[in-house]
């Protein structure tokens, strides 16, 4: 997948040691299983609720070092997610604390493409994977047990539909993070990034074709 809109200049943790690769499968909603070096994953990593801590890129950079990046002010987040269940566990986390980057996030790419945005769309200990619309490349169905894997095999086994999905829509003039999405004088939705000519929200279960007022 081609997300090179997202920029390189994101928050990154480097796990490394004998017990890294067993480790990070046993967190990540996504299977890590069979990866090479040089090979890329996206996955969640979730709260025992199945609500999302953060959302993360996985890349193996050798047999016992990932290097984890996350969008920008949140890799103290994903730091702290993957020292929290670390327990007799041979290998060590470490923040890089200078991003090797130096390109930003194109807003209008990843508006136009709908993927989410950690503090924006991801909020950590309230969104639920399903929402975010990237449960089809950050998690496996298939993979073992990892914490907040219930919930989200739940879902999946029952067919649920989250209660609120996320949306591309038209730009209005005078839309801002946080404004309601209104159809025929009902909210039904509440916006959470503006580009130039669109944005992203979160519209009600129901809502699929959305004509706003």
């Amino acid at each position: 997948m081609d997300t090179s809109w997202l920029g390189d200049r994101r928050d990154t943790v480097v796990i490394e040691g004998p017990d890294a690769a067993t480790y990070l499968q046993s967190q990540a909603s996504q299977d890590l299983r069979g990866m090479a070096v040089g090979d890329e994953r996206w996955t969640f990593f979730l709260q025992p609720t199945g609500k999302v801590d953060v959302l993360a890129r996985v890349v193996m950079v050798a047999d016992e070092t990932f290097r984890l990046d996350t969008d920008p002010g949140f890799g103290p987040v994903l730091e702290a997610r993957l020292n929290r269940f670390k327990i007799r566990v041979k290998a060590t986390v470490t923040p890089l604390s200078d991003s090797p980057g130096d390109t930003d996030v194109d807003e209008d790419q990843r508006i136009a493409a709908a993927w989410p945005k950690m503090g924006a769309e991801i909020v950590p200990g309230e969104t639920i994977p399903a929402e975010t619309g990237l449960a089809d490349v950050a998690v496996s169905f298939t993979k073992g047990c990892y914490p907040g894997q219930e919930l989200v095999e739940r879902m999946e086994s029952r067919g649920s539909t989250a209660p609120r999905h996320l949306t591309v829509l038209a730009r209005h003039a005078d839309d801002v993070p946080g404004a309601a999405v209104i159809s025929d004088a009902a909210s039904i939705g509440t916006i959470t990034s503006v580009g130039t000519t669109q944005v992203l929200a979160y519209v009600k279960r129901g809502h699929d074709d959305v004509a706003r007022d």
